[in-house]
């Protein structure tokens, strides 16, 4: 039996959900991918890992992020992971949140720390959890018996059945990577595997969306392609699903997640792309059925640093609020630029410039934004890894200088928030000794300049986000 090659940068549950721009609930419970969203419902939990280009960012246990609007998120304990597994690898991968029908929560993952794919657990990680806020009864059930692995474990109600689906990516007796199924009601005693998607080439990370206008569907990582791909069927039953549509890719893509807004008739699609930059992605629709997607502008969505093979679960906004009390929100930030939003604003060389994310070392890109030091009006951007060191212009080019404690330094090193110049939802910043020159990025490094193209406004404007 074969084992599948898979890439070093795995990523599959991306996050999202809902384009919400209020907190609405709905009239009646909904289908939100695998997840079932209630009406009370406002907003989103994320569970993920993390890895970054040069490993510094590497951490294999469960983070969480939270969102009010799906779109841009908060990561909750400083980015830093609330459990982490004590038993298999001691480390987990592809994070599974789903809301069971009892309105508690569980919690799946893949037994794997790292990339040693030669690691072959027949084991995945559980945890139950009334709130997210604890997490209890630690186990590890023995999905099967075979000389592979458990990849990506994720799990909906079969009501048919009146057990969960706990499906995973496996190998089958031909060699090839499938959908495997076992049924369970406790996520501790499970049923003998089966076969639930086999379409006859490699298939990884599978994603559902169940009981929507009569149909199921399932999304995968398609590897004959590279990308994503769609399945659905009337029916739960193992072996119903048929592909539909075509694959969905920016570059290399795997780990789909698939998620109905909580305000408006839009589904999401994310993926993970591993190939070439290793972020999240997203796609829209308003028709699953049709099986066509728009990518979604990627000024609209913020994703937590370094986070890899994401999920996302409806919440309430007092669950969103106890999550942020019991773990915190950042003590820092990172800048996005308006007119490159794949790119973010970090110190390189002691330099200030925007580089495509993601990057190591990633700290270069946090900052804390302290009142200002000429002025407690404004805001000075002081380093997270160079904490004696802020942001200040010198010849109109922004550099990282330790403060010398003068008057001058500190006019040099504060500005003024505005409202964004190109987007008034953004943000631009003032010099504040220099007050007719704005924060802008010229070939990618930053300097202040007067501001009066449309260019320029674009160029001086930024998203303040985590």
């Amino acid at each position: 039996m074969s084992i599948p090659t898979r890439p070093r940068a795995l990523s599959r549950r991306s996050f999202l959900g809902a384009a919400a721009a209020t907190s609405v609930a709905l009239a009646a419970d909904v289908s939100l991918g695998a997840r079932t969203a209630h009406a009370a419902d406002s907003a989103y939990v994320m569970g993920y890992f993390t890895e970054s280009p040069l490993n510094n960012g590497n951490d294999y246990g469960l983070h969480l992020a939270v969102s009010t609007d799906s779109l841009n998120w908060m990561p909750l304990n400083q980015n830093a992971p609330v459990v982490t597994p004590t038993a298999g690898a001691g480390g987990l991968r592809d994070p599974f949140i789903l809301r069971k029908q009892d309105g508690a929560f569980v919690v799946l993952a893949t037994d794997l720390k790292g990339t040693d794919w030669g690691y072959n657990s027949q084991y995945i990680h559980v945890w139950d959890s009334a709130d997210l806020r604890t997490f209890t009864n630690y186990r590890r059930p023995k999905l099967h018996g075979m000389a592979t692995h458990s990849w990506a474990p994720e799990a909906f109600w079969d009501a048919s059945r009146g057990q969960y689906a706990l499906i995973y990516s496996s190998v089958n007796s031909t060699g090839h990577s499938v959908i495997m199924v076992n049924y369970t009601t406790d996520f501790l005693t499970v049923s003998a595997p089966q076969v639930f998607f086999d379409p006859g080439y490699d298939v990884i990370d599978g994603d559902m969306a169940v009981g929507v206008n009569g149909v199921n569907y399932l999304f995968f990582k398609n590897s004959a392609t590279g990308g994503l791909t769609g399945a659905r069927s009337t029916s739960l039953n193992p072996g119903s699903f048929v592909p539909f549509g075509t694959s969905l890719a920016h570059g290399g893509t795997e780990a789909p997640t698939l998620v109905k807004s909580l305000t408006s008739n839009t589904w999401y699609l994310w993926g993970d792309t591993y190939t070439p930059n290793g972020v999240l992605y997203a796609w829209q629709t308003n028709d699953l059925a049709a099986g066509s997607w728009t990518p979604v502008d990627q000024r609209l969505y913020t994703h937590p640093l370094n986070a890899k093979h994401c999920t996302i679960a409806a919440i309430t906004a007092g669950q969103h609020s106890n999550l942020v009390t019991r773990w915190g929100a950042p003590a820092w930030n990172r800048l996005k630029s308006y007119n490159f939003p794949d790119r973010y604003v970090r110190h390189a060389n002691l330099i200030a410039r925007l580089d495509t994310y993601p990057f190591d070392p990633y700290p270069d890109s946090q900052w804390k934004l302290v009142p200002g030091l000429a002025d407690a009006s404004g805001v000075s951007f002081q380093s997270v890894n160079y904490p004696t060191r802020y942001l200040r212009h010198f010849n109109y080019a922004l550099r990282l200088d330790e403060s010398d404690g003068t008057a001058g330094f500190a006019a040099d090193a504060t500005f003024h928030r505005v409202a964004g110049l190109a987007d008034a939802s953004w943000a631009s910043f003032r010099s504040h000794n220099n007050p007719t020159r704005y924060v802008r990025h010229s070939d990618y490094t930053l300097r202040i300049d007067p501001v009066v193209t449309a260019t320029d406004r674009a160029d001086a404007t930024f998203s303040v986000g985590y």
